[in-house]
């Protein structure tokens, strides 16, 4: 058995959750941020037997974009921030980052 942790876009969340359900495979979801923009995600916990792991990455993959955003920099650390006049700059989100645990057992009350 896997535990998936797929850490996706909130834009993203509803149609893979949606995707996940009809792949019949059971999602927990938690709000979480990212450390890059510091922009709240979405982090999902899936549970599948390890047979299943691969439909469930391509589910993943087909549903979670790639896009471009606009996002101001951040001021100078030190500096005289008065003149600083931060230009927006185009960065790449979305798509998921994934990771694959192994579990040892699974219970539920």
């Amino acid at each position: 058995m896997k535990l998936i942790l797929a850490v996706i876009q909130d834009k993203d969340s509803n149609r893979l959750i949606n995707a996940l359900g009809e792949g019949d495979y059971k999602t927990t979801k938690l709000a979480t941020t990212g450390g890059f923009l510091k922009e709240g995600n979405t982090t999902l916990m899936i549970g599948c037997n390890d047979d299943a792991v691969d439909d469930a990455l391509k589910i993943i993959k087909d549903n979670c974009s790639h896009r471009e955003q606009m996002v101001a920099p951040i001021s100078p650390m030190g500096g005289n921030a008065d003149s600083y006049i931060p230009k927006p700059v185009k960065v790449e989100v979305g798509g998921a980052t994934v990771f694959i645990l192994p579990i040892e057992s699974f219970v539920q009350f």
